[in-house]
């Protein structure tokens, strides 16, 4: 996607040929900064405090502290200790865990000689995937947009609400939410996208409405709780957001506040979707509220950050002083409220046997 009419990938190889290159989420939309992940470490940090974010764009950077820590060191143990502690960085999105397992599976048979190579063109292959997936995504998505747009007035927008970011900042490229969004636009059908802000960290005010605004998409910022009143003025079409892990029961684990909206989305008769690439199914749980919820610091909530008149980027208390603050990062929305799943496959019910027709090299 482009940025000021320049195409970028949020994750890619430095000139050198091995260090690795990131967009820094945390300076957005401030600042448009990069940084250079040169150890395994530094992939972790960056993981961890959300430089990088989104559950496929986690996986590309793990894969990549893969191919960092087997420069130091590719016997099997520095293998296996360089895999365990990447997993431990984030643990609800399972994209990082299915990458990381992705690098083990083509390298652990190789002698230690060969392993950095393999290391590399696996990540890279991994990154090209998550592309690939995401435009299919978007595909998917795409005649959802066509279908409603062909209901309305020449010109008159399709109105869609999404909620954090699920753009491609949070992949590696396209997107998985805003995908079909960016492919409806440059089609050339009418759009306006409802950006919930996000709280506590804000990644819809700060990197949805970023991206969506670099590559010119009409959007409107709206504080996290507008989106009910918005549906019962008929005011959103569809609601689409992305997810961080898919239970195959077809439960939903995504940023919290996405509950809440699936329910007003229901209760106002419009179709609630989530779009997502088949790294985020995990086959292993039949239950939703078997994943495990993030909880994150006080501070993302009794804090903000931002820009003043000067130019200056600041962080301030916004809480009464002495306050404490919880903040579980993800809630699990019930598949019964999901109209429907877009996968790069095609979009399917949110229930076991929607995913499983849709994979059935699974079973």
């Amino acid at each position: 996607m482009k940025i000021n009419g320049t195409a970028y990938r949020t994750i890619w190889l430095s000139d050198d040929g091995w260090s690795v290159e990131i967009i820094d989420q945390t300076k957005l939309p401030h600042e448009l900064v990069t940084a250079r992940l040169a150890t395994m470490e530094d992939a972790a940090v960056a993981i961890r405090t959300m430089q990088v974010r989104g559950a496929p764009l986690i996986g590309a950077t793990a894969a990549y502290g893969v191919c960092l820590a087997l420069r130091e060191d590719a016997t099997d143990e520095a293998m296996d200790a360089a895999i365990a502690h990447l997993a431990e960085q984030r643990p609800t999105a399972v994209n990082l865990r299915w990458a990381l397992e992705e690098m083990r599976k083509a390298i652990r048979n190789l002698p230690r000689e060969e392993r950095v190579a393999a290391a590399y063109r696996q990540a890279a292959r991994l990154c090209d995937e998550d592309v690939e997936t995401c435009r299919m995504i978007g595909i998917q998505g795409l005649r959802l947009i066509e279908e409603i747009a062909a209901k309305k007035e020449p010109g008159e927008p399709v109105n869609v609400l999404t909620h954090c970011n699920a753009g491609w900042i949070a992949c590696v490229d396209w997107g998985t939410a805003t995908s079909p969004i960016y492919q409806a636009h440059d089609k050339g059908i009418a759009m306006h996208v409802w950006v919930d802000e996000t709280r506590p960290r804000n990644q819809g005010a700060s990197l949805t409405a970023y991206e969506l605004g670099a590559h010119g998409v009409p959007h409107t910022i709206v504080v996290d709780n507008a989106g009910g009143h918005l549906m019962q003025h008929g005011k959103v079409d569809v609601v689409i957001v992305g997810t961080d892990r898919v239970a195959a029961s077809g439960d939903v684990a995504n940023k919290i506040g996405t509950y809440l909206k699936a329910l007003a989305a229901k209760d106002n008769d419009i179709p609630f979707y989530v779009a997502l690439p088949h790294s985020t199914i995990d086959w292993r749980i039949d239950d939703g509220f078997k994943i495990p919820i993030e909880e994150r610091s006080s501070d993302e909530v009794l804090k903000i950050s931002g820009r003043l008149p000067n130019g200056s980027v600041v962080t301030v208390e916004i809480a009464a002083p002495g306050s404490g603050a919880g903040n579980p990062a993800f809630d699990v929305t019930p598949a019964r409220l999901v109209t429907g799943l877009i996968t790069e496959r095609g979009i399917c019910p949110a229930s076991a046997e929607g995913l499983i027709n849709l994979y059935p090299d699974r079973v």
